[in-house]
């Protein structure tokens, strides 16, 4: 299995979930700049969207986006626990939905942009407050997404980790505050975002 990354991307949630599941993947770093990887190999063969994460199945098969390949992974070790089954299973992917539409693509995306103008980041800032008050909201009184960790607390992992570049004040949600502190007590967690910190910094 091989798994394609930008460092500190959304893709880190793929890093993650690996190690959350013990699964073992090759992962290849991805220039989306220039289009290849770091072996020197054409991305776009692979996902004409030049977009990271993608995964390569043993078999050739390749998926694309998060709220695909993170279920796909959680789904090979079934006993990590990492997606529900039954309803939850639905609950779950709401929360990946929402990830990637409300946060990661309406919030994030405009204010890591080097192009966007001002006003766009203002909009975007406008839009994280209620965004953020409701993801608040939801984990007052428990400690992750679903009852238990899951593929969308990797994802959200790596998105509110973006607020260390954007800087938006998150002192009015303390729940999410607590949350990032429980996040970061995780093995899987401390050592998938410090291996892609380290690639980062040495970019």
């Amino acid at each position: 299995m091989d798994v394609y990354f930008s460092p500190l991307a959304c893709s880190l949630a793929s890093r993650i979930t690996l190690y959350e599941a013990g699964l073992e993947a090759t992962f290849h770093r991805v220039d989306t700049k220039t289009g290849k990887t770091a072996s020197g190999e054409d991305y776009r063969a692979i996902n004409p969207k030049n977009l990271v994460p993608a995964l390569r199945t043993d078999d050739g098969a390749v998926l694309t986006e998060n709220a695909a390949i993170l279920p796909y992974l959680a789904d090979r070790r079934p006993d990590a626990g990492l997606a529900p089954t039954g309803f939850a299973r639905y609950q779950l992917q709401q929360w990946l939905s929402f990830i990637g539409s409300e946060l990661h693509k309406w919030v994030f995306t405009p204010l890591l942009s080097p192009t966007l103008s001002a006003e766009s980041k203002a909009v975007a800032k406008e839009a994280a407050a209620s965004r953020l008050a409701y993801l608040n909201d939801h984990l007052t009184g428990r400690d992750w997404l679903l009852d238990d960790f899951s593929v969308a607390d990797a994802y959200l992992a790596a998105v509110l980790n973006w607020n260390q570049a954007v800087k938006l004040d998150f002192s009015p949600y303390p729940a999410i505050q607590a949350y990032q502190a429980r996040l970061m007590t995780r093995p899987a967690v401390q050592k998938a975002m410090g291996e892609e910190f380290a690639l980062y910094q040495a970019a």
